[in-house]
């Protein structure tokens, strides 16, 4: 099973904006592993994550892929995740760790 964690900052997003991204981030699973993941989405009180001593706008998405990824695979794959989080929340590159592990043993 794949598992998908968003770590989200509550209040900067629309609540709309979860749907959206969940649902894309299915389709990305969907398509770049065959399964759909389930997504775990973590909203962040504002005011309670910071970045370099500041409140943070920072979203963390962490994929546990359902098999070993070569590393030239997960960067294309990771390229892709932060591309979809940008388009959908006009977020910067620096705004969003993505994250694709292998499984554990």
């Amino acid at each position: 099973m794949i598992r998908c964690v968003c770590l989200v900052q509550g209040g900067q997003k629309p609540d709309q904006m979860e749907a959206t991204l969940k649902s894309a981030l299915e389709a990305f699973c969907a398509r770049s592993f065959g399964e759909i993941p389930k997504v775990n989405w973590i909203s962040i009180a504002p005011g309670s994550g910071f970045t370099a001593a500041k409140p943070s706008t920072s979203s963390i998405v962490s994929i546990t892929a359902p098999h070993a990824v070569t590393q030239e695979r997960r960067a294309d794959l990771l390229g892709e995740i932060c591309d979809l989080w940008m388009h959908e929340t006009q977020c910067s590159m620096n705004e969003i760790m993505a994250v694709i592990s292998d499984p554990r043993d």
